[in-house]
C-alpha cells in the first residue's frame, strides 16, 4: 500500500513540474524496465557502519600546540595587574620567540605582497580581494595606485598535527597536570 501512494504522489508531482518529470524520464529509460539497480534482498546482511572518530576542530589543535609549546593560552589568560613591566616583558619575550616557531612549523607564512611598506604598489583590475584590502579613498575603477600600508600574510603550507584524543576530551585544549 505504501508503494501505492508513493506512485500516486510522483505521478502528481510529476504533472506539476517539468523538471522532475525530466529527471525521471532519464532514469527510467523513456519505459524501460532495469534502469534502478534491484531492491535489496530482505535477508541480505546490512553492511556494519564505519566506527565514528571523534571530531575535533583544527582551530583547537591550534590553540592546543600553541598552549603546549609556546604557553600562549597560559600568559594571555593570566591577570597581568599584579606583574612588573619587566616581568611580563620577560615572559612575553618567551611566548613571543616560541609562539613564532610553531607558526613557521605549521604554516610558513611569507608576505602576500614582496613589497616593502610605504613603496609605491598597483593594485590591477580584476584584483582578488581576499589578497588586497583597499582603504581611504577608493573612487574610480581599477588599476588603483597607492602605497602599500601592510603587505599582508599567506600561508606556504598547512601542516597541522592529527589529533587522535577520546570523544571525551574533543574540546581540551590542555590537560590538567597532576604531579604525584
Amino acid at each position: 500500500m505504501k508503494r501505492f501512494f508513493l506512485a500516486v504522489r510522483v505521478f502528481f508531482l510529476t504533472l506539476g513540474n517539468a523538471a522532475l518529470a525530466e529527471i525521471l524520464q532519464k532514469h527510467l529509460g523513456k519505459g524501460r524496465k532495469g534502469e534502478f539497480p534491484p531492491p535489496p534482498a530482505a535477508d541480505a546482511p546490512k553492511p556494519a557502519p564505519a566506527p565514528k572518530t571523534a571530531a575535533r576542530s583544527e582551530a583547537l589543535t591550534l590553540l592546543a600546540v600553541l598552549q603546549r609549546e609556546a604557553r600562549l593560552l597560559d600568559f594571555v589568560m593570566e591577570p597581568l595587574g599584579g606583574y612588573s613591566d619587566a616581568q611580563v616583558g620577560a615572559v612575553a619575550r618567551n611566548v613571543h620567540r616560541d609562539s613564532a616557531a610553531v607558526l613557521t612549523r605549521l604554516f610558513a607564512p611569507r608576505p602576500a605582497v614582496h613589497q616593502d611598506e610605504g613603496s609605491p604598489v598597483e593594485v590591477p583590475a580584476g584584483f582578488d580581494a581576499g589578497r588586497f584590502r583597499l582603504t581611504g579613498n577608493v573612487a574610480g575603477e581599477p588599476p588603483y595606485h597607492g602605497r602599500l600600508v601592510h603587505p599582508g600574510w599567506e600561508a606556504s603550507k598547512c601542516e597541522l598535527p592529527t589529533w587522535s584524543g577520546s570523544k571525551g576530551s574533543i574540546h581540551v585544549i590542555a590537560p590538567a597536570e597532576v604531579e604525584l
